[in-house]
């Protein structure tokens, strides 16, 4: 209970925490880097002095040590450059490439570009300049943090993706059990209807009231259907979906007010596809309603099925309020509502029903601020 009372500000805290630990792990090693560089920055001081020594040097007394300090420079590619822009010498370097001039001014304006260069003199004047780069271990260090913030988004992406599955498995388990739940509820009452049909018939009631209570059963096991298979894993079967689509769209459109100018647009024939009947209706309806809503009861509402050679879409186009482009993947997250009295879970079960069990997808292909939106739902065409 203390665990889930505080496990966001336990979240926020691990997350400025790691923060913290990775800024200070790079503030180290830019520190490091500087340290080394430095060093490498005496050495090659040194390594300048020993040079000047031998040049300027009219005895062997310190020639030992001289040399043994110009030959103990085995990792910094280094030039020898003279006064007259000749090269005097080089070290670390391909020696197959250092006879091209160019390949040398290249290495110049790199190595001056990495390190101040060092002047070589004899008494007063300068001889020679020595431009050295930084060493294979200086540039390994160099991108060290670059690799460490790597390994620490991938390790951070890994963290969101295994969060973000879980919340969604937790979801799915929820979304199931409520279904299961509410078509469970549904079906006590449903089954007393039924029963209380069967006796109003032999009360010699007026028969067209018993028809019309008769289909609000069919739609109340319709709903039953569609919250059972909500819950589970539904069965596709192949089906013409202009009939489907006119069927739902029939049923809205004697149930809606007059107000509303429906239209559709089908093509000639059949369109085969693996559908679950009673979801997609739901499906439809929910985009129907939706429309409704927005128009605020009075437009038109155009449905539209088209086809190109393996996929089939269907587009349900309002005149209401519109949507902003902002919002337009929100829209199908659950809880998200611009109703005052939304839920926020029609759009976010149809996305479920038509890209989770139809292995669809469904957006909102255009929208603009009260002119209108339109939703088009993609299937592929079932193969027989």
């Amino acid at each position: 209970m203390i665990f889930t009372k505080y496990s966001n500000a336990l979240r926020w805290f691990i997350i400025a925490a790691s923060f913290a630990i990775v800024s200070l792990i790079l503030w180290k090693t830019y520190e490091f880097f500087q340290h080394f560089k430095d060093e490498e920055r005496t050495k090659m001081e040194n390594w300048s002095f020993a040079q000047t020594d031998f040049i300027n040097s009219d005895t062997n007394a310190n020639l030992e040590l001289t040399l043994r300090i110009l030959n103990s420079n085995k990792t910094t590619p280094m030039l020898v450059i003279n006064e007259d822009g000749s090269l005097s010498g080089f070290n670390n370097l391909d020696e197959t490439k250092i006879s091209d001039s160019l390949y040398v001014k290249k290495l110049i304006l790199r190595f001056e570009a990495e390190n101040k260069p060092i002047p070589v003199k004899m008494g007063n004047s300068i001889v020679s300049t020595i431009y050295y780069g930084n060493s294979e271990l200086l540039n390994k260090l160099k991108y060290y943090p670059l690799a460490l913030l790597l390994i620490v988004f991938l390790f951070g992406a890994v963290i969101f993706f295994f969060y973000r599955s879980n919340k969604n498995a937790t979801q799915n388990k929820l979304w199931s059990g409520m279904a299961k739940e509410t078509a469970h509820q549904i079906g006590t009452p449903l089954s007393s209807l039924i029963g209380w049909t069967e006796i109003l018939k032999t009360e010699h009631v007026n028969p067209s009231y018993i028809v019309e209570i008769e289909k609000d059963i069919d739609r109340l096991q319709t709903i039953t259907e569609r919250f059972s298979k909500i819950g589970s894993v539904p069965t596709l079967e192949v089906a013409d979906i202009i009939t489907e689509t006119i069927s739902s769209y029939d049923y809205l459109k004697t149930r809606s007010s007059n107000l509303i100018d429906f239209d559709i647009h089908i093509p000639k024939g059949e369109i085969l596809v693996n559908l679950n009947k009673q979801l997609y209706s739901w499906t439809i309806e929910n985009l129907v309603k939706n429309a409704i809503d927005a128009m605020k009861g009075r437009g038109k509402l155009t449905v539209e099925i088209s086809q190109l050679e393996d996929t089939i879409m269907v587009s349900l186009t309002d005149t209401g309020k519109g949507i902003a482009k902002k919002n337009f993947n929100k829209i199908f997250e659950p809880g998200f509502t611009t109703k005052k009295r939304g839920w926020g879970l029609g759009l976010s079960l149809t996305k479920r029903i038509i890209e989770d069990f139809h292995d669809g997808r469904i957006k909102v292909l255009e929208s603009e601020i009260n002119k209108g939106t339109t939703f088009q739902i993609t299937l592929k065409r079932a193969h027989q």
